[in-house]
C-alpha cells in the first residue's frame, strides 16, 4: 500500500547518489545534485522527505519538484535517515544533523558552500527541516557519534512545507474543519510509531518532537506554507506555530503562507508562482 514512486533523475548531468554520511544505518545516505554549469560553492538546499516518518525516500517522485533548485544556482542534498520502523524519535532528527555536518565535512570536493546551508522538508520532513533550523544547539537531539562532531549542524534558513507541530492537537483540529477521519491520537498512527508509545501517553515527548518547543530570538529565518483544505495534517497546526513565533521572535525571521484551496501536498505548493516565492525567500537568505 503505501508505494511511492522512484523518481527519474538521469536526465541530470552531475550528480553524485548514495553516498553514505554515517554508517551506523544503510539508512543513512544522501543524493548530491549539482547545476548543470559553474564551478561555485554552491549554496546548499538540504532536502527531508516527507512519508509520514515511516516511508518515502529522498529519491522518490516528490524530489522532482525540489530539483528545480538547481535551475536557481543550488546545490540539492537529499537525505535519507532512518524511517519509525527502524529507530524512534530523536534518530531521524539526529540523521539531519550528522547529514548537515557531513555537508560542511565535505564541501569542498562537492562544490558546495558549508556557509550558506537551507533545509526545505514535507510533511513529517518539514517537521524535521523545522526542528533542525531550531535546535541547533539542542544536544539530546544531537549524536556527535555519527561523525564530524568538529563541524556545526545549524542552518541559515529553512523551508517547512505543511508540517505537522503539536501531534496532539491534530485529531481536534481535522474535527473543526470536518476532516473527521484522522486517527493521529491512535497507538498505530505515524505518530505514535515516530515516537514509540501512544502519543496521549507520551505528552512530554510529543513537546518535546515539537519545534513550538525551541522557538527562540536569533533562530535562522523560516517559510511556513500550508494547505487551507490539508486532510492530513491540519492548517491549524502551522497557525499555532506561528502565532508562538509571532509572540517571541521579530517578523523578519519567519513568512507564513496558507494557499487557498490546497490539500495535503497539494500541485498547488509546485506551480511557478509558488516556487518563486520559495526561491525569493531562499535568495534573500542565501545569496
Amino acid at each position: 500500500e503505501d508505494y511511492i514512486p522512484p523518481a527519474d533523475v538521469s536526465h541530470i548531468r552531475r550528480k553524485w547518489l548514495d553516498i553514505p554520511y554515517a554508517s551506523l544505518s544503510p539508512s543513512q545516505n544522501l543524493d548530491i545534485y549539482l547545476p548543470d554549469e559553474g564551478n561555485g560553492s554552491f549554496p546548499v538546499i538540504v532536502y527531508l522527505h516527507g512519508g509520514a516518518f515511516s516511508i518515502g525516500d529522498k529519491r522518490d517522485i516528490y524530489v522532482l519538484n525540489i530539483l528545480k533548485s538547481i535551475e536557481h544556482g543550488y546545490a540539492l542534498v537529499s537525505v535519507n535517515y532512518r524511517l519509525s520502523g527502524e529507530a524512534t524519535f530523536p534518530a531521524g532528527i539526529q540523521d539531519a544533523k550528522a547529514a548537515i555536518r557531513w555537508v560542511r565535512a565535505n564541501n569542498k570536493k562537492n562544490q558546495l558552500d558549508g556557509n550558506r546551508i537551507a533545509v526545505w522538508g514535507c510533511s513529517s520532513g518539514a517537521n524535521y527541516a523545522a526542528m533542525v533550523c531550531l535546535t541547533a544547539n539542542v544536544s539530546e537531539l544531537d549524536d556527535l557519534g555519527l561523525g564530524n562532531p568538529e563541524y556545526p549542524c545549524n542552518v541559515q534558513a529553512a523551508v517547512d512545507w505543511f508540517g505537522p507541530t503539536d501531534f496532539l492537537r491534530m485529531d481536534e483540529q481535522a474535527e473543526e474543519n470536518g476532516f473527521g477521519l484522522t486517527d493521529h491520537g491512535e497507538a498505530g498512527s505515524p505518530e505514535s510509531r515516530y515516537l514509540g508509545a501512544k502519543i496521549s501517553d507520551v505528552p512530554l515527548k510529543v513537546e518535546l518532537a515539537n519545534p513550538m518547543t525551541y522557538v527562540h530570538e536569533g533562530m535562522p529565518p523560516i517559510l511556513i506554507q500550508h494547505g487551507r483544505l490539508d486532510e492530513l495534517v491540519p492548517v491549524q497546526q502551522s497557525m499555532i506555530f506561528v502565532e508562538k513565533l509571532e509572540k517571541y521572535v521579530s517578523p523578519e525571521r519567519f513568512e507564513f503562507d496558507i494557499i487557498e484551496g490546497a490539500g495535503h501536498a497539494d500541485p498547488l505548493f509546485e506551480t511557478d508562482e509558488n516556487m518563486v516565492r520559495v526561491f525569493s525567500f531562499l535568495d534573500k537568505h542565501l545569496k
